[in-house]
């Protein structure tokens, strides 16, 4: 005999149960949290020339349609030059490797670039890029955006720059008004960080 539940006054069989249960998504697999090796916290010192150390992080906004993109961002922590804003709707770890290589062929690869621990940082397929590039990884510990805070006070100049001043119809249009940007950032804007200098001025002036 098929078995039932009763609830207030009505009798559910189990497949009618299942049925609502799955309707209401109450059947999806939880993910378990992949467990991160330890990282250990390492100072935070800015460089004494280019191509030392790179930072990299990514950011998000949406468009008018109200579709989610995201931005990777790169910057020398030696100058604080903005190397790299790239937007799109998705950014997996093939495509940041591709990027930072299109960079890497006109300036070098760095020694150290400078990440968190989100997922396409700690794959099998970036750490192999990098290994084979002779890049050391440096990973902040988790929950602590602070270890990255060059490319953190970074994204909150941009943020507030272009991603909080525009709405966006498109890609295209995001990375027009971007590239824009980091050229008026790294030629005009000066930095109390860099004695009120731009990136270009206080690469030219060889950190004096």
């Amino acid at each position: 005999m098929m078995s039932k539940i009763k609830l207030d006054g009505y009798k559910w069989n189990h497949k009618r149960v299942y049925r609502l249960y799955c309707e209401m998504e109450l059947n999806k697999r939880v993910k378990p949290k992949k467990r991160l090796p330890a990282r250990n916290a390492v100072a935070l010192v800015q460089p004494i020339k280019s191509n030392v150390c790179w930072s990299i992080d990514f950011m998000c906004d949406v468009l008018s349609n109200g579709r989610r993109f995201r931005t990777l961002n790169i910057i020398d922590d030696y100058n604080r030059e903005a190397i790299l804003i790239k937007p799109g709707m998705s950014l997996p770890a093939t495509c940041v490797t591709k990027f930072i290589d299109q960079v890497a062929s006109t300036r070098g690869y760095p020694n150290i670039i400078r990440v968190d621990n989100g997922p396409e940082f700690i794959s099998n397929i970036f750490k192999k890029w990098a290994d084979q590039n002779n890049i050391f990884i440096q990973y902040i510990q988790p929950g602590k955006p602070a270890q990255n805070s060059f490319i953190e006070r970074f994204n909150r100049t941009y943020r507030e720059d272009i991603l909080d001043m525009y709405i966006f119809e498109n890609i295209r249009e995001v990375s027009e008004i971007t590239n824009k940007w980091v050229r008026f950032y790294n030629s005009e804007r000066p930095h109390e960080s860099l004695g009120n200098r731009t990136p270009s001025g206080y690469a030219l002036a060889g950190g004096a």
